[in-house]
């Protein structure tokens, strides 16, 4: 059966930032497909794990989507098994590493794949985000692999004091530990005009409830509020912010 394709515009912008850390551990990028027009892959990985482990883990999971998207093709193969593809991939990659290196990388992932016919795929693991907006409002987001996500889901505190929480940064699953990582995927269906999608790390969506983020991407291009939302993160951090990193894709209608 062929797929039918409409006419529309994919924008799409990354952010990155130190924050007020000595290292850069998070990464981001946005991969257009080279073969298929109209087919775009967005990963954000925050790593974890000494001085140079964190990085060496969240390159890994850049380099390692890059490799399995080269080979993708959007038009024959299955989208959700790809991503899963990249997050079990990279989980033995960074696992790998761990064992040449005396330090012990990990890294988050939080990801989306929009095809040509606007299907939509979201993948996660760890406290990294995804969020679906239509215009300024949150349709739906990804659940941390998290322990106050679990208090939260135990009904223990609500998910304002979680952001307060002293153990809000523990994470109940990662890539490259020993245990597998969850696999949390989940299918948007077609975008509509005016959807934006946005990952990002716990460096950014810890500054913003979902009404501010949608506000922001609804009023401005993805570059600029892209510029907003750190910048923001960057002033309510007050030099005590986290590595922070976005990427974020909005669709609109071919004029």
């Amino acid at each position: 059966m062929p797929i039918t394709t409409v006419p529309f515009r994919f924008s799409a912008a990354t952010g990155l930032h130190r924050g007020d850390r000595a290292y850069q551990q998070d990464q981001v990028e946005v991969m257009p497909h080279l073969r298929t027009q109209g087919s775009v892959l967005a990963v954000v990985a925050d790593g974890m794990g000494g001085k140079s482990g964190g990085r060496k883990a969240a390159d890994q999971v850049l380099l390692t989507a890059r490799q399995i998207y080269e080979r993708f093709a959007p038009l024959e193969d299955d989208a959700g098994d790809m991503l899963k593809q990249v997050v079990t991939e990279s989980h033995l990659m960074i696992k790998l590493t761990a064992i040449t290196s005396e330090e012990e990388p990990h890294s988050t992932i939080a990801a989306f794949h929009v095809g040509p016919d606007m299907q939509a795929h979201v993948i996660h693991a760890g406290d990294s985000r995804v969020y679906h907006f239509r215009g300024a409002e949150m349709m739906r987001r990804t659940v941390d692999h998290s322990f106050v996500q679990r208090l939260i889901d135990e009904g223990k505190i609500s998910e304002e004091a979680a952001n307060t929480h002293p153990q809000s940064n523990l994470l109940t699953g990662c890539l490259g530990t020993h245990a597998d990582p969850p696999i949390t995927l989940w299918e948007l269906g077609p975008l509509e005009f005016g959807d934006s999608l946005i990952a990002c790390s716990d460096g950014l969506w810890h500054y913003f409830t979902p009404k501010e983020i949608g506000a922001i991407l609804h009023a401005l291009p993805p570059r600029e509020a892209s510029e907003m939302l750190i910048s923001k993160a960057r002033q309510r951090a007050r030099g005590g912010g986290d590595n922070l990193s976005l990427a974020l894709a909005r669709v609109d209608p071919l004029k």
